[in-house]
C-alpha cells in the first residue's frame, strides 16, 4: 500500500470534531439555560414559536406537500428503477424486519399518546365547526391520520433514498453533506458541510427529546396506575435515566443484535394490543369506522395538505397541531432518513419509497382508527369525563381508555412494556444516528465508536430532562417547531442535489442495442456501464487519487462479495513489467481456472494529428485488463459501476465467455 493509500485510510474514520463538539456545546448550552432559568427559557421559546408560526406557517405546509410530490414523482419515473447500491446487491434484511425497524425508528411511544389524545381533542375542539357532532367525529380521526400520515413519511423517504443513493451508489460518506455535493462541490467537505451536519444533529436531538419527553410522561402515569409510583419530576427523571441506560446498551450492541430484535418484538406486541381492543370492544363500529376513515382520508387529503386557514386562522390550534407535526417530522427526517439508508442497501428507489410510505402508514391507519374511534365512541356513549381527561391531561387518555376493557392490569402492563420498547427503539436509533452524523466513517455500513453513541444517548436524556423542567411536553413541542425550521431549508437543497445526481446518471446512460458476442444481458450491461461514466478531470494526479480512493475500495468490496459466494478472491497492489503500480483482483472459479481483473494507469490514445502534450488531462486513463483481453478505460466509473463490472466479467469468465484466457 502506498503512502497516499495509508493517509486516505487513516483519514477515513474518526470524529468530526467541529460537528461533535459544536453540537454537544449547543445542547449543553440550551439544557443549562433551561435548567438555570426555566421561566426565561419558556418565555423566549414561546415568542419564537409565535414568530415562526406567523411568518413560516405557510412554508411548513407547502414544504410537506412539495416533498411528498417530489418523492412520488421520483419513485414512479425512470429513476425509480435505480438501485440503492450496486446492481448486484440484494436487501440485507427481510421485508418484515425492515418494515419493523423503519416503523419503530420513525414512530415512538408518542403514537400511543396521540392515538387517543388527538382524536378526542379534534372531536371536542375542532379547528373549524362545532365540536361533539357526528361531522366532528368523522373528521377527528382523519386529522390524526393526516398528521401521522404520508406527508411525514415522505420526508423520511426523501432523506433515506438520498443518503442511500450517495452512500451506496456513489461511494460517498453516509452523511447529509454528501447529498449536497452536486450543488456545492468540494465545499461540502469544509465549514459548509459541518454546518449542515450540526443542523441535522440539533434537529434530531430535539425531535428525539420531544418523543422521549412525551413517552416518559405517559409511562409515568402508567406506572402510577399499575404500581402506585407517584407522578412527578423525580419519577420522570428516573425513567429517563433507565431508558437512556437501556438505549445505550442497545445502541452499542448494534443494529442486528439490538435495534432489529427490539423493533420486531415491539411491532408484534403492539399488533396484539390493537387486536385485543378490536375484538373486546365495539368491533362492528370499529370496522365500519376503519373503512370510512380510509375513504374520508383519501377524499379529503388534497385539501388537508394545503390547508393554511388563510381566511379564518386558528393560530393556537395550528401551532399545537399541524405546524408542530410538520416541524417534528422535519426534525426527525435526518435521523430516520439516515437510519433507513443504513438498513435499505440493495432496494430500488421505487421499492424504498413504496415501502416507506405504505408499510408504516398501514400500521398507523389500523392503530389510530382502532384507538381513536374507541375513544370517540366512549365519549358519544355519555362518558364526558373521559373526554375532558384525554383532552386536558393527554398522557392519561390511553390508560383511561384501556381501563374500560377486560383484564386491565394485564393489558396495561403490556401497554407499558410496548411504550417502553417504543421509547427505547427511538432512543437507541437516535443515539446511533447522531453518533454517525458526528463521526467520519470509512464505509456506509460502519457505525460510530461505542463511546460516541453513549455520549449522544446521555445528551438526549439531559436535554429531555431540561425541557421537561421548562414546561413539560408543550415546551418540547415549541422547541421542535423552532429547531425544525433551519433543516427544512436544508431538505430543499437535498431535493435539488438528488435530482441533479439522478438526472446526470440517467443522461449519461447510453444503451448499446446490439447484443455482444456472448448474447447475454451481462454483456449489454457492461457496454452500458462503460458509456455511463461521470465526466471530470482526468490528469495523472486525479488518476492516482481515483485509483486509491475509488477503485481499490470497489475491488475490495467485489472480492468480499465473491468470497460470500464461496469463491476464493483477494485484492492487492502489484507492479507490472513497466514499473507501474496497479490494483488487481484475483479469484478462482469452481473449475479451478484463475480470474484476474487488473486496473492500470495508462495513456488514452490520441486520434488527432500531432503529438499530445503529457500535461493534457484527457490523455490519462485507467485501463482494465481482464485475463489478457483487450483493455478499456474505467476512469470515472462510480463505485457501484466498478463492482458491477467486476461481477459481470467474472460471470462471463465462469461461463466461458470472450474474457476467458
Amino acid at each position: 500500500m502506498s503512502d497516499l493509500d495509508v493517509r486516505t485510510a487513516e483519514a477515513g474514520s474518526g470524529l468530526k470534531r467541529r460537528v461533535f463538539y459544536g453540537s454537544v456545546a449547543g445542547v449543553l448550552a440550551i439544557a443549562l439555560w433551561a435548567t438555570a432559568s426555566p421561566s426565561s427559557a419558556a418565555e423566549t421559546i414561546g415568542s419564537l414559536v409565535g414568530w415562526t408560526s406567523e411568518w413560516f406557517g405557510w412554508f411548513y405546509i407547502a414544504f410537506a406537500t412539495v416533498v411528498l410530490v417530489f418523492v412520488l414523482v421520483i419513485a414512479f419515473s425512470r429513476y425509480g428503477r435505480v438501485k440503492l447500491g450496486p446492481e448486484h446487491s440484494t436487501p440485507q434484511y427481510s421485508t418484515f424486519a425492515w418494515a419493523a425497524m423503519l416503523f419503530a425508528a420513525g414512530i415512538g411511544t408518542d403514537l400511543m399518546f396521540f392515538a387517543v389524545a388527538e382524536p378526542v381533542t379534534q372531536f371536542l375542539a375542532p379547528p373549524v365547526g362545532e365540536g361533539g357532532t357526528p361531522e366532528a367525529a368523522a373528521e377527528a380521526t382523519v386529522w390524526t391520520l393526516f398528521h401521522y400520515g404520508i406527508n411525514g413519511w415522505g420526508m423520511y423517504a426523501l432523506m433515506g433514498m438520498a443518503l442511500a443513493y450517495f452512500a451506496y451508489r456513489m461511494n460517498m460518506p453516509l452523511a447529509i453533506r454528501s447529498v449536497l455535493y452536486p450543488i456545492f462541490g468540494k465545499r461540502v467537505h469544509g465549514t459548509l458541510g459541518d454546518a449542515v451536519d450540526v443542523a441535522a444533529v440539533l434537529g434530531t436531538i430535539f425531535g428525539v427529546a420531544t418523543s422521549l419527553g412525551i413517552g416518559v410522561v405517559q409511562l409515568n402515569y402508567g406506572l402510577s396506575v399499575l404500581f402506585g409510583i407517584p407522578e412527578g419530576r423525580a419519577a420522570q427523571l428516573g425513567l429517563i435515566a433507565l431508558a437512556v441506560g437501556v438505549a445505550t446498551i442497545s445502541a452499542v450492541s448494534g443494529v442486528d443484535r439490538g435495534i432489529k430484535r427490539l423493533s420486531q418484538l415491539n411491532v408484534v406486541l403492539a399488533l396484539g394490543l390493537a387486536g385485543f381492543v378490536l375484538v373486546t370492544g365495539n368491533t362492528a363500529f370499529l370496522l365500519n369506522g376503519l373503512v370510512q376513515n380510509v375513504g374520508d382520508f383519501v377524499s379529503s387529503f388534497p385539501g388537508l395538505t394545503t390547508e393554511t386557514f388563510a381566511y379564518d386562522r386558528p393560530d393556537e390550534w395550528l401551532s399545537a397541531w399541524t405546524l408542530f407535526f410538520w416541524a417534528w417530522w422535519i426534525a426527525w427526517a435526518s435521523f430516520v432518513g439516515l437510519f433507513l439508508a443504513r438498513i435499505s442497501r440493495g432496494r430500488t428507489i421505487r421499492q424504498f419509497v413504496a415501502g416507506t410510505l405504505l408499510l408504516p402508514f398501514s400500521y398507523i391507519l389500523m392503530w389510530v382508527s382502532i384507538f381513536g374511534n374507541s375513544a370517540i365512541d366512549r365519549i358519544r356513549q355519555g362518558d364526558a369525563a373521559f373526554g375532558e381527561t384525554a383532552m386536558n391531561l393527554p398522557e392519561r387518555g390511553f390508560y383511561t381508555l384501556l381501563a374500560d376493557y377486560p383484564a386491565f392490569p394485564f393489558i396495561a402492563s403490556i401497554a407499558t412494556f410496548v411504550g417502553l420498547l417504543f421509547y427505547v427503539t427511538s432512543a437507541d436509533s437516535g443515539a446511533l444516528v447522531m453518533a454517525n452524523l458526528s463521526s467520519r466513517l470509512r464505509r456506509p455500513q460502519d457505525d460510530a465508536a461505542p463511546g460516541v453513541r453513549i455520549v449522544w444517548a446521555v445528551a438526549t436524556g439531559v436535554l429531555t430532562a431540561a425541557m421537561l423542567l421548562v414546561g413539560g411536553v408543550p415546551a418540547l413541542q415549541n422547541a421542535t417547531i423552532i429547531m425544525g425550521l433551519p433543516f427544512g431549508f436544508v431538505m430543499l437543497l437535498v431535493m435539488v442535489g438528488l435530482y441533479r445526481a439522478l438526472r446526470s446518471e440517467a443522461d449519461r446512460a447510453v444503451y448499446r442495442h446490439r447484443v455482444a458476442p456472448s448474447g447475454r444481458p451481462a454483456a449489454r450491461r457492461r457496454a452500458r456501464l462503460r458509456r455511463r461514466r461521470t465526466p471530470g478531470p482526468t490528469g495523472r494526479e486525479r488518476v492516482d487519487q481515483y485509483l486509491h480512493e475509488t477503485v481499490r475500495p470497489a475491488l475490495a468490496e467485489a472480492a468480499a462479495e465473491l468470497r460470500a459466494r464461496d469463491v476464493t478472491s483477494d485484492t492487492r497492489w502489484v507492479v507490472d513489467d513497466s514499473g507501474t503500480d496497479c490494483v488487481e483482483l484475483t479469484a478462482r472459479a469452481d473449475d479451478g481456472s484463475p480470474f484476474r481483473y487488473r486496473v492500470r494507469p495508462g495513456r488514452a490514445p490520441h486520434w488527432g494529428g500531432g503529438a499530445r502534450p503529457a500535461s493534457d488531462p484527457a490523455s490519462s486513463q485507467l485501463a482494465v485488463h481482464v485475463d489478457g483481453a483487450a483493455s478499456y478505460d474505467v476512469m470515472n466509473f462510480t463505485h457501484a459501476q466498478l463492482i458491477d463490472d467486476v461481477m459481470d466479467r467474472f460471470e462471463q469468465h465462469v461461463d466461458g465467455g470472450v474474457t476467458r484466457s
